[in-house]
């Protein structure tokens, strides 16, 4: 009820997976009848094998693909998996996995209800948490902003991805990679930009450092990799917004640098 009278979008993201996460780790440990009655809840249609057949469970595949398409891992393509009659297998930590989304979705969708009248000593308490969380998103800006970055100079594609990350949406593979391969190539390290993918709910840690370690140069190949070409972004669909400036460069570096001689640029 106080993060619906907030009423605050990144709040209400925060709190649902918060929440959806919370409630994740208790089904992990629960019995599969109780996964499978909190699914039915979302009107799944969802059954467990028996124990001949593996105890594991099926899924339909529109239930599946409703809560795994955000997820970029290729182990939750529909075409890496296991389909029989239209039904995906699934392990109950897989099912507890979509589930998450659902229970995010729910809750998200639930913060929306905004028409009430709070009493005054609640109302007291959620004027001063609005006043709270205003100082504390600013906070979090400044940590994950390092100083020698200036995202006024950042091209209209980047800074689209990058407003979008830092909302808690996902994006393309192409656009993690454009916008991993940006922040790293003007200076960002490569911790700050791991933790930028820290609030999306399908985040893996253990992948996500490989990635960013691999485009920085401190893995594999010892390569750092460069964004791709404007060309490239406007083929992916990427380039979004373009401005003068964009008409005049070919690549985003190029427009970053430019921008920044017109920007002023942060103590060092």
């Amino acid at each position: 009820m106080m993060v619906s009278a907030i009423d605050d979008s990144y709040l209400k993201k925060r709190y649902a997976l918060l929440e959806a996460k919370r409630i994740s780790d208790f089904l992990k440990e629960e019995p599969p009848e109780t996964v499978i009655k909190i699914a039915k809840f979302f009107n799944w249609k969802i059954r467990r094998l028996s124990i001949q057949e593996g105890g594991k469970f099926t899924l339909h595949f529109a239930d599946f693909l409703r809560n795994a398409s955000i997820f970029h891992e290729k182990e939750w393509k529909l075409v890496n998996r296991q389909i029989v009659k239209g039904e995906v297998t699934l392990t109950q930590s897989e099912a507890v996995r979509l589930l998450e989304e659902e229970v995010k979705r729910h809750i998200e969708k639930r913060l929306q209800t905004t028409d009430f009248k709070l009493p005054e000593t609640i109302a007291a308490r959620v004027d001063h948490l609005k006043q709270l969380l205003m100082l504390r998103k600013g906070e979090l800006k400044t940590e994950e902003m390092p100083k020698t970055i200036v995202v006024d100079a950042f091209p209209p594609c980047v800074k689209a991805l990058y407003t979008a990350i830092t909302g808690g949406h996902h994006l393309s593979h192409m656009g993690r990679l454009t916008l991993t391969t940006f922040l790293i190539n003007i200076g960002m390290d490569a911790e700050d930009v791991i933790n930028l993918y820290r609030s999306l709910s399908d985040f893996n840690e253990r992948l996500t450092r490989y990635q960013v370690e691999h485009i920085a140069g401190a893995r594999g190949s010892r390569t750092k990799y460069r964004p791709p070409k404007c060309d490239t972004l406007r083929t992916h669909g990427i380039c979004i917004n373009p401005d003068e400036t964009c008409e005049r460069i070919r690549h985003p570096l190029k427009y970053y640098q430019r921008k920044l001689r017109t920007t002023q640029k942060p103590s060092s």
